[in-house]
């Protein structure tokens, strides 16, 4: 096995980097590694608290890929037991417990999405029940000596909690430090995160230490805010691009984002190298390019990264065909009336255009509800049984009903 000479690999390493702690320790290892011609170990870990994956996942995903094109081992966590805690980062409340049984389902998701970036001949997939599951109440006392109640409190969101006088659970502060047992069990080498695990992720170093193992070097990437540009990407808040979205979805939610965030989507979610970035900005900054332009080359990109090239040119084709030609799609699924009279939403529910009765009827008073082009703003509104009609729900969602 050989690897590149540190320089360059520490190039690609902070490409689209935060923060490296500390960077001369990342060098030590880099070099040691070198010279015995080893791979180092490079932990992320992933809390399965839901089951899809989204393009803000894929930025700390992609850093994880760019260690395996170096030539080092990645080792991917699925948190099926912390994922029962409930990581309490940036939480103003107590997260619902999930049970073993749903996170292991998630985890699995997990693993065949994050396939879509990472090398699986380079992979290692842990899931922390394994350690974490075992320990006895003894083994729970004994990691808990290792870091004090003042160190834990130093969590800016658990003091402004205690500031607020909002309930902490005792088990809430055991999480970090069941995360840190995970660097000991796996004995990572680097550990990577978004920059809201950073105090995670410390926890991490010193618990290593406390084992008697050498201390992970810790590398955080940028958050990326979801498509209303304010919230960080979540799906729970309706804003995220996910993996397993369509190619038509991530092309249509490409072209919704806010034009301050176009370059910041290129830059962490494409796969552009730096002198396509360049031009990207560009442009971005010439009053004579429309934004609109680049939100299609940004969802043309999104969709070649996460599918293929071909899908990509046909979620562009057909992006220009709905919205700019004002036409509808030819392949558009086929729904059948097994009744004279049948709810508008029911129909809509029935065929998942919408994820509940509250946002079919949103929808539908808001004017985002058509029928043959002609807008429904009746929520109770009654479909009668007498010709076939084309339903679009929202921008992107077209249903054939056939009576």
């Amino acid at each position: 096995m050989s690897f590149p000479p540190v320089k360059e690999q520490l190039d690609l390493i902070k490409r689209n980097t935060v923060e490296i702690i500390p960077e001369d320790e990342l060098v030590k290892k880099l070099e040691k590694s070198l010279k015995e011609n080893k791979p180092l170990r490079i932990k992320l870990g992933c809390d399965p608290s839901r089951p899809d994956l989204h393009i803000g996942h894929g930025v700390v995903l992609q850093k994880l890929r760019d260690f395996q094109d170096l030539g080092h081992k990645a080792v991917l966590i699925i948190g099926d037991f912390t994922a029962m805690i409930g990581d309490p980062s940036g939480k103003s409340k107590t997260r619902p417990a999930l049970t073993m049984e749903e996170t292991r389902i998630n985890g699995k998701t997990y693993f065949e999405q994050a396939s879509k970036i990472l090398l699986e001949k380079d992979l290692e997939i842990r899931y922390n029940s394994e350690w974490l599951d075992k320990m006895t109440f003894s083994d729970v006392i004994k990691l808990s000596s290792k870091y004090t109640v003042a160190q834990i409190l130093e969590r800016d969101d658990f003091t402004k909690r205690m500031n607020a006088k909002t309930p902490i659970s005792l088990h809430e502060l055991l999480y970090p430090l069941s995360q840190a047992y995970d660097s000991v069990a796996v004995q990572s080498d680097i550990e990577l995160g978004g920059t809201d695990q950073t105090f995670n992720l410390l926890v991490g170093r010193a618990i290593q230490e406390a084992y008697g193992q050498s201390a992970q070097c810790i590398v955080t990437c940028e958050l990326l805010e979801g498509t209303d540009g304010v919230e960080k990407m979540s799906k729970s808040l309706n804003n995220a691009i996910c993996f397993t979205d369509t190619p038509r979805d991530i092309f249509g939610k490409s072209m919704s984002i806010p034009d301050s965030h176009i370059y910041k989507y290129f830059q962490l979610g494409t796969l552009l190298n730096d002198n396509e970035l360049a031009e990207i900005k560009k442009q971005l900054s010439d009053p004579a390019v429309n934004p609109r332009n680049l939100k299609v080359r940004l969802g043309y990109e999104l969709v070649k990264k996460y599918y293929d090239e071909e899908s990509a040119k046909y979620a562009q084709q057909e992006f220009e065909t709905i919205f700019v030609k004002k036409e509808i799609p030819d392949d558009i699924p086929e729904y059948k009336l097994d009744s004279k009279e049948v709810k508008l939403i029911t129909i809509i529910k029935e065929n998942n255009l919408v994820s509940s009765s509250s946002e079919a009827i949103r929808l539908i008073k808001q004017g985002g509800v058509t029928i043959d082009g002609e807008k429904i703003t009746d929520d109770k509104y009654i479909v009668k049984a007498e010709k076939d009609f084309v339903l679009k729900v929202g921008k992107r969602k077209f249903l054939k009903v056939k009576v």
